[in-house]
């Protein structure tokens, strides 16, 4: 059984193949470049989503597939590109990494691509899992500068919150679907076992730090106006667009969702404030380093 991986060289491809590797599996990962280092034992494949000619040959002699694209302008496109091929080929399952409750965010532009391709995977008969992960926990892992030298916890979460999940879980249920049977035409919503709200994030900061850490709230423009300083106009609107649901619409786990979630890990899945120890102790190792 060989599992194409695409996108298995970012934060959470890369901890699926490593969860598919504890398993034993037999993984192929396409890589847009021949000198992109790969784990050993992985077999490389490159090619380009937006080439279908090098992705059918990337796909050629594999039985599953799991699909993590890019948030990017044309997502939407890589996606069905690789979808329609695994239609082709005929692959025995595709296991594709979307978003929690994306219907319910059609404004936000890579919400609106996986609902598109979550639609073209429902309607056709390639048996199919789909995995809809929360807010990650590990985002908070590059605020390393805002919490220790601003004093502020700058994410907009909101005072409602969301249902943040570790990328480890998210890894950890994905290669359990891509390895295991019974799975099929299931979608699965990824959600941590507490509710994080912007406050409650500072707080947790606040204890680890020992000083005080703002939430610095929903002031919207100026969010939008620090993301262009380090990302593409577009992608700081479609950023601006996901948070601005989170404070309008909510993205709190629905009944149920913990309780699948624990059963399919084996295990209770993580929590913020254990990642934020861990996160923390990290950045004190780092600055022993330097």
């Amino acid at each position: 059984m060989k599992i194409l991986v695409t996108g298995g060289t970012g934060h959470v491809g890369s901890q699926v193949v490593k969860e598919l590797q504890k398993r034993k599996a037999n993984i192929r990962l396409l890589v847009r470049k021949e000198d992109t280092p790969i784990p050993a034992g992985v077999e490389k494949a490159v090619g380009d989503l937006l080439d279908p000619v090098s992705v059918q040959k990337a796909m050629e002699g594999v039985d599953k597939l799991y699909l993590l694209n890019a948030v990017l302008p044309d997502e939407l496109t890589q996606g069905l590109i690789a979808y329609g091929l695994a239609k082709r080929l005929k692959l025995s399952h595709v296991v594709y990494h979307s978003v929690f409750r994306a219907d319910y965010f059609m404004d936000v532009p890579h919400f609106a691509s996986k609902v598109g391709i979550e639609s073209a995977l429902r309607a056709f008969d390639v048996p199919f899992t789909i995995l809809r992960p929360n807010y990650f926990f590990q985002n908070d892992a590059m605020l390393k500068d805002p919490l220790t030298m601003a004093g502020i916890y700058p994410m907009p979460l909101g005072d409602v919150g969301v249902s943040a999940v570790d990328v480890r879980d998210i890894a950890e249920a994905t290669a359990i679907v891509l390895s295991s049977s019974g799975h099929e035409g299931k979608t699965y919503n990824l959600n941590g076992p507490e509710i994080v709200s912007g406050p409650k994030a500072a707080s947790i900061w606040s204890k680890l730090l020992g000083k005080e850490i703002r939430y610095t709230g929903h002031n919207m423009e100026a969010f939008e106006e620090q993301m262009r300083k380090r990302a593409p106009s577009w992608s700081a609107f479609d950023l601006r667009m996901m948070f601005e649901g989170y404070l309008e619409r909510g993205f709190v786990a629905e009944d149920g969702d913990l309780k699948t979630l624990t059963k399919l890990l084996g295990h209770a899945p993580r929590r913020y404030e254990d990642f934020a120890k861990e996160t923390f102790l990290q950045w004190q190792e780092m600055s022993k380093v330097a």
